[in-house]
């Protein structure tokens, strides 16, 4: 069971830049942005203005997203202004966990210490890549709140010395900040590893068939996770910049 099963927590360093170490999650993340970012230009330059079939899907979908976005911040200008952030999340994070099956993807790479390390590997399975886009998620939340509300109304949502009651509620609202960042990045790393450790022993138990269904079910609940990381951060915006009072 020991030597059939391997599985690793910690993304394993293949090399590094400037004493700076590159892992295998990194990689596959510089992968996913060159592919993202390549798709996104040579889609920019094809579009027409009677468009086809593809241009009219994707057209319709981020028009739909738009104007979700829009009813959910009662604003068009701040749902234009967050759409980059929240599709991008969403298209960066759903493509990551798409591709965690993909042929090649934690099955190709080399011996190291007489243990084998991934040339490629999910980032969504690596702590740090989750916690790192959880940062970029709370600070933008709060930052907005700060520039919506004015520093001394956002102040007034975590400290409240007018009764022992609003202080209690105001130290309960920091912790509770805080503690996004803790949801944030361990739901989508939970959610991910645990579904890419029961493919892994799934397919050491009854190999060539329960691997393949499995497979697909866990793209689906990659998906989910990744509407799931852009919708909270959404929901989340919204909650920042509503008044203090109103939001209570």
């Amino acid at each position: 069971m020991h030597e059939g099963i391997h599985v690793a927590l910690k993304a394993e360093q293949i090399g590094s830049v400037f004493n700076f170490p590159i892992t295998n999650s990194l990689l596959l993340a510089w992968v996913i942005m060159a592919l993202l970012i390549g798709g996104a230009y040579f889609f920019g330059r094809s579009l027409r203005t009677i468009p086809g079939k593809f241009q009219a899907g994707v057209e319709w979908a981020f028009e739909g997203a738009l104007g979700y976005m829009s009813e959910v911040l009662e604003s068009e200008a701040l749902a234009r202004r967050f759409f980059p952030l929240i599709a991008t999340i969403f298209l960066f994070v759903a493509v990551i966990n798409v591709t965690e099956f993909f042929p090649g993807i934690g099955s190709v790479g080399f011996l190291h210490e007489g243990e084998f390390s991934p040339l490629l590997r999910a980032p969504t399975t690596d702590l740090n890549f989750t916690l790192a886009l959880a940062m970029i998620a709370f600070f933008t939340i709060e930052i907005t709140s700060i520039a919506v509300l004015g520093f001394f109304k956002y102040a007034r949502k975590y400290v409240n010395l007018k009764s022992p009651i609003g202080f209690a509620v105001g130290l309960i609202e920091l912790v509770s900040n805080l503690g996004r960042l803790i949801s944030f990045s361990f739901r989508l790393f939970g959610n991910i590893f645990a579904g890419e450790v029961l493919v892994l022993v799934a397919s050491f138990f009854i190999p060539y068939v329960l691997p393949a269904p499995l497979m697909g079910f866990e793209m689906f609940i990659g998906l989910i996770q990744a509407l799931v990381f852009a919708m909270l951060t959404l929901f989340f915006i919204k909650l920042a910049i509503m008044d203090p009072h109103e939001a209570h």
